[in-house]
């Protein structure tokens, strides 16, 4: 067993993932009835129980022995997160005035789900997710409350704590992050059962019906993903970005694509980090935090989805409230939940924005997670993929003023 094992790990990751991809599919078309799905629950039920401990011991032993001089890449990380979420609502503004899509609401029950009223209250939810027993915290996956309490006392341990101490935290970060290699290492039979559930319970329907909404939502998350973030790379860099963009697609947005859950693939996102070199006092923050606020392809879905149905009402939507509508996009998916269709529940509060009732925005809700399978899920592959991206990005910037190379 031990030499089949060493076998199949030698192989690479990113070829065992398209084989499974590839069964998975075969077996969705030709054998729908068999309960293959049940590898998928399991790989991603693994993912979303270890990143909660991953994320907590990895941010304080990073700060707890963390050296100085680290802050600055922190600025520029988060500062790369909040841009392109903006630019990414922008381009969904302009796509969706240039291909205007009207739904087809009277066909639809409103859905059921409790929406927020507007974006104070998601702010107030951010806060008070902020001071959420760590415990529950842990227990619940709340991120937030998760990396403000693993911060605070990572900072007070680095004050308080000797240097055994340190070393012991050290250690039970390796043994988190060795616990995670093993998941990982699964991840072909795990996409084998997500992509054969997709396939065998969804089928192609969704893009008869519903094919104009999904060409503007996919049109506008690869020109965020192949465009826009790759130019602010560039920029940043000042180097051909595409090698670091298509890495960071191939090992962290293809398994994104498939688990729907940014929180799920951070355990990715790290493991990946660690390949390309990066610090990793710096990327166990910045990657859970880029699952939390790095959302572009949330910011996208809540605004195609609200002026669809503004479109819908016949309502227009001039300049200064498209500017506007994209700030909220913006503010709205760094609160939204690193899950499978997370975003969703956003579009009523900018749907308020353009006066529009909760009932009707509601109802797009719905439409959203029938188109789910394909939107969710590219979604998830562009925001999980873009943490890697920007945290690389932001090292990658202080590398080349130290004169490092950088290997993509």
């Amino acid at each position: 067993m031990k030499t089949i094992w060493e076998k199949y790990c030698s192989i690479n990751l990113v070829i065992r993932i398209l084989i499974g991809l590839v069964i998975g599919t075969a077996l969705g078309l030709a054998l729908p009835g068999i309960k293959l799905g049940v590898l998928g629950d399991v790989f991603v039920g693994a993912l979303k129980a270890i990143a909660p401990i991953l994320v907590f011991v990895l941010v304080v032993a990073s700060l707890a022995c963390a050296g100085s001089g680290i802050g600055k890449r922190f600025r520029t990380v988060i500062i790369l997160y909040m841009v392109s979420t903006f630019l990414a609502a922008s381009v969904a503004v302009i796509v969706s005035k240039m291909f205007p899509v009207v739904l087809d609401l009277n066909l639809m029950e409103a859905a059921e789900g409790a929406a927020p009223n507007g974006i104070g209250e998601v702010l107030y939810s951010l806060v008070m997710n902020m001071v959420t027993n760590p415990i529950k915290s842990l227990a619940e996956a709340n991120y937030i409350g998760i990396l403000t309490w693993a911060v605070i006392l990572g900072l007070a341990l680095k004050h308080l704590a000797g240097q055994g101490t340190k070393n012991t935290l050290k250690d039970i970060a390796d043994a988190a992050t060795k616990a995670v290699s093993w998941i990982i290492n699964f991840a072909p039979f795990g996409i084998m059962g997500l992509v054969f559930t997709s396939v065998s319970e969804n089928g192609l329907g969704i893009f008869t019906q519903y094919g104009k909404l999904l060409a503007v939502l996919v049109g506008c998350m690869l020109t965020i993903a192949l465009v826009v973030d790759p130019l602010i790379a560039g920029i940043c860099l000042r180097r051909n970005p595409y090698p670091l963009v298509f890495r960071c697609f191939r090992d962290s947005g293809l398994t994104a694509f498939f688990t729907r859950s940014s929180a799920a693939n951070i355990p990715i996102n790290m493991a990946l980090c660690e390949k390309l070199g990066l610090d990793k006092d710096v990327y166990s923050v910045s990657i859970p935090l880029g699952a939390t606020i790095n959302m572009d392809g949330a910011a996208i879905t809540i605004t195609v989805m609200s002026l669809a149905v503004a479109n819908t009402l016949g309502i227009s939507v001039d300049i200064p409230t498209a500017i506007v509508l994209s700030v909220i996009a913006t503010l709205g998916a760094c609160g939204s939940s690193g899950v499978a269709g997370g975003s969703l529940l956003l579009i009523p509060m900018a749907c308020a924005l353009l006066g529009i009732g909760n009932d009707i925005a509601m109802q797009a809700v719905a439409i959203g997670f029938i188109i789910g399978v394909v939107q969710d899920s590219l979604e998830t592959a562009i925001n999980s993929s873009g943490d890697v991206l920007f945290a690389a990005t932001a090292e990658f910037m202080e590398w080349k003023k130290e004169g490092r190379e950088i290997k993509f």
